[in-house]
């Protein structure tokens, strides 16, 4: 066995190991040590990725002598290494390029405990990555569910207890309702390792008498997911539970937990449930209803919101929107154009949430976008990042969220499903009236941080002592992704088709 097998646990076990190590550090200690290993954890990603391309092959090993339940498998491809490979850059980004206002929203003596639950965070999110079984999805699953809660609760204003009351009772729904599907499914299928289930589902499934009891396993399991990840309609705690949080926090949050939600699902559909399964229900089609009412609706409250940060969080629920209609198509380019819009989405938000809090630091502290007039000029590096950001988010070409858009269209075309007229005509029109209103809200809200300068809301901004080379970085990394994204986006869809290759 190559020693780079091991990497993936590792992932996970350092992980778990340096949450509690930060417990018992100071908080610049906690930061320094967290920045450290997850930059360690980068490079072993790395060197999966590069091995599972290079040799074309996933490898799978049993952790413990026993089958599932009371075993566990870990799955290491080439796209569980591109995504775990996306997740810890933004992490580290996040952490470097939001410590400026983690110093300013969380009190000193808890933000070692901050550190803490980024890296059980990370844990969670390597383990949700790298499982092939179900139950351990679900485990870890609730490991992110809490740690998502306390690292917006841990700001300690009203709002963001709130936020993260809301936040917990639905993520704690989203869960249980989880738990039922993955319950039902094994009850059907006596497996919950993801390969003999989807075995054992594609034998029962030649019965259509199965079909009914299959769809409704699934279904439950899907809303359970969609409810977490911000899915149409229960997008609505978006706006608080990111508009609220200190901007790592709505970073990570919105970049990499929602993903994980969506990329766990993904992970079932194909390697658990099987698409031959999947076809035969009527869950695509409602996956695409649904993701082009997300895209629409989300797009249309970003375009009603009064600050700015509610309106970046409109605009995720409208790009998770994109995802799940992806999925809806039902194909591999399908897909694959809905895993290409994870990484452009989440390189893209992170971005926009570090900025934001740049914006109104200018401005008066005020998110309102009243309050936000001249502000690009105020600071005009932050008026650029969110620009970058902004021009992405409409498709502009060379960024990333052109080339997502274009992966839709060519995989709506190239369907071989029945009604694939209608079809490309509905994501071709979804395409086409989300585009224009991102381009709406956010064309409007770059007139507005580039007109004027209102001198008096901004002047004491400038006086402020901070060292933004921490920002500078993250934002310049974000950025070199999105533009790769953009302009080699044939080399990300090719490491993505290999990964959903070895899937099946």
């Amino acid at each position: 066995m190559s020693v780079v097998w091991n990497f993936p646990l590792f992932t996970v076990v350092f992980s778990l190991f340096s949450g509690v190590l930060c417990m018992m550090l100071s908080p610049r200690a906690a930061r320094n040590y967290t920045i450290a290993y997850e930059s360690v954890l980068i490079v072993m990603v790395g060197c999966v990725l590069r091995c599972t391309y290079v040799t074309g092959e996933a490898f799978t090993y049993p952790m413990g002598e026993f089958p599932a339940p009371w075993g566990n498998e870990i799955r290491a491809g080439t796209l569980e290494a591109l995504i775990a490979f996306l997740f810890l850059v933004i992490m580290l980004c996040s952490i470097i390029g939001g410590y400026h206002f983690l110093r300013q929203d969380i009190d000193e003596s808890k933000q070692n405990l901050y550190f803490t639950l980024l890296n059980l965070m990370t844990a969670a999110l390597m383990a949700i990555t790298w499982t092939n079984d179900v139950f351990t999805g679900y485990v870890f699953l609730e490991i992110l569910t809490l740690t998502s809660c306390g690292v917006l609760i841990v700001r300690e204003i009203g709002r963001t207890t709130l936020a993260a009351v809301r936040y917990m009772i639905l993520n704690l729904l989203g869960s249980g309702l989880f738990l039922l599907g993955l319950v039902l499914l094994y009850d059907i299928s006596g497996h919950l390792l993801m390969v003999p289930m989807r075995e054992s589902l594609a034998q029962l499934a030649e019965d259509p008498a199965a079909i009914p009891a299959i769809s409704l396993s699934v279904g439950i399991l899907t809303i359970g997911l969609g409810i977490k990840s911000g899915m149409f309609p229960f997008h609505f705690w978006m706006p608080d539970t990111y508009g609220w949080a200190t901007p790592t926090s709505a970073s990570v949050l919105s970049s990499l937990v929602s993903k994980a939600y969506v990329f766990l699902l993904f992970k079932i559909y194909i390697r658990a449930i099987g698409l031959e399964v999947l076809q035969k229900t009527p869950l695509l089609h409602l996956l695409m209803a649904v993701g082009i009412l997300g895209m629409i609706i989300g797009s249309v409250s970003a375009l009603r919101a009064s600050t700015i940060n509610q309106m970046v969080a409109f605009s995720s629920a409208a790009q998770v929107g994109y995802i799940y209609m992806g999925i809806g198509l039902g194909t591999a380019a399908g897909f694959a154009a809905a895993m290409f819009q994870i990484l452009a989405h989440a390189l893209t938000k992170s971005l926009l949430f570090l900025t934001t809090p740049y914006l109104a630091e200018v401005s008066g502290d005020s998110l309102k976008f009243s309050a936000l007039q001249g502000s690009g000029h105020r600071d005009h590096l932050a008026g650029v990042y969110f620009t970058i950001g902004a021009l992405s988010m409409i498709g502009i070409p060379i960024f990333a969220g052109f080339s997502a858009k274009l992966m839709f269209s060519q995989a709506a075309v190239l369907s071989s499903r029945p009604s694939r007229t209608t079809m490309v005509l509905l994501v071709m029109s979804a395409l086409a009236v989300s585009s224009l209103l991102n381009g709406v809200y956010f064309v409007r809200t770059l007139i507005r941080i580039y007109s004027g300068q209102d001198e008096d809301s901004g002047k004491d901004a400038k006086g402020k002592g901070r060292s933004r080379y921490g920002y500078v970085g993250a934002g310049l990394v974000l950025i070199a992704g999105n533009i790769f994204l953009g302009l080699f986006s044939w080399m990300i869809a090719d490491l993505i088709y290999q990964g959903l290759w070895m899937f099946t």
